[in-house]
């Protein structure tokens, strides 16, 4: 496969991310284009493929990969919902991008898009056993156990941000009350202070006891959300990513604090909180791995990733 490219493509509610990756990883190409508003799946799969178009223009890419702001199914071709996307539900996305781009395709879940391009180059090359969480417009995750991807019997685990964290707050798009999400989100942050994450990081960064004590209570519900996650999976090690954790310097320490309050020592031996590496870039960089070990498989060569990372794992293991 030595100079064979792939299309990573990660796609939110405001932009879509894609870029042309080799097998190292290195990516050739990158391109950022608006989301169609509204982001009807026939509008979103228009702008794709024209941008598939510029990205590729000779078309020299074997695989697309995509992650999806919302799950996938088992099979990794249907988008099965996206809460934050109107008329998102059951789309076939792969099968439309393969009948206009004539190219093989796999989906997944953003955040485990996110998770695998971490565990590929980012934080998350060190550990066989983390949790990413993303904090971003929602709150995602990705849990890798063992060095492989988790994504439970349907294809839908690892909805981090849509855990229960207080029973009477905010609805959630998910039906929930009070999740995680509402919380901890930039949506949460947007209606708790009127401010952007980023505003509140330079006015942190300046000195102003307000935006550090607004951290220091975010880090507190963050700290007592993740409480449940170590417990139930006592991971090596919690990677925050996201827009928000441009500001983890200022959050992180009230959270890791919470958590040693709460958390026994023995569910959180040598645990390490950490900030992902690869920014904004890791959607489609994991997006990118997804569709290497789409190829590697068909190839018969076993599955993606460094170390078997790429593979998914389901409660039928």
């Amino acid at each position: 496969m030595v100079g064979a490219e792939v299309i990573g493509i990660d796609l939110g509610g405001t932009a879509i991310k894609l870029g042309r990756f080799t097998v190292d990883g290195t990516c050739l190409k990158s391109l950022t284009v608006a989301t169609p508003q509204p982001a009807t799946p026939e509008a979103v799969i228009v702008t794709m493929v024209d941008a598939i178009a510029q990205l590729d223009p000779l078309n020299q890419a074997i695989a697309i990969g995509v992650g999806t702001p919302g799950p996938a199914d088992a099979t990794r071709r249907i988008a099965k919902l996206a809460i934050n996307l109107p008329r998102w539900v059951d789309v076939p996305l792969a099968e439309a991008l393969e009948a206009k781009i004539g190219k093989p395709t796999i989906l997944d879940n953003d955040a485990n898009c996110a998770g695998l391009g971490e565990a590929w180059l980012g934080t998350g090359r060190h550990f066989q056993n983390f949790i990413l969480l993303t904090l971003g417009t929602g709150v995602g995750g990705a849990i890798f156990i063992d060095g492989k991807l988790f994504t439970g019997h349907y294809g839908a685990a690892g909805e981090l941000g849509l855990i229960t964290f207080n029973p009477d707050g905010h609805v959630c798009k998910s039906g929930n009350k009070g999740s995680l999400e509402q919380h901890v989100s930039i949506t949460a942050i947007r209606r708790r202070t009127g401010k952007e994450p980023s505003e509140l990081g330079v006015l942190a960064k300046a000195g102003d006891n307000d935006a550090l004590n607004f951290w220091q209570e975010y880090g507190i519900s963050l700290g007592i959300g993740l409480t449940s996650l170590i417990y139930v999976l006592t991971p090596q090690a919690i990677i925050i990513g996201g827009g928000v954790s441009a500001s983890a310097n200022f959050f992180l320490p009230a959270a890791k604090a919470e958590i040693e309050k709460r958390v026994l020592p023995t569910s959180r031996l040598d645990l390490q909180i950490l900030p992902a590496e690869l920014g904004n870039a890791a959607g489609m960089l994991g997006a990118a791995r997804l569709a290497w070990g789409m190829v590697e498989r068909e190839g018969g060569r076993g599955d993606a990733g460094t170390g078997g990372r790429g593979e998914k794992s389901t409660t039928n293991q």
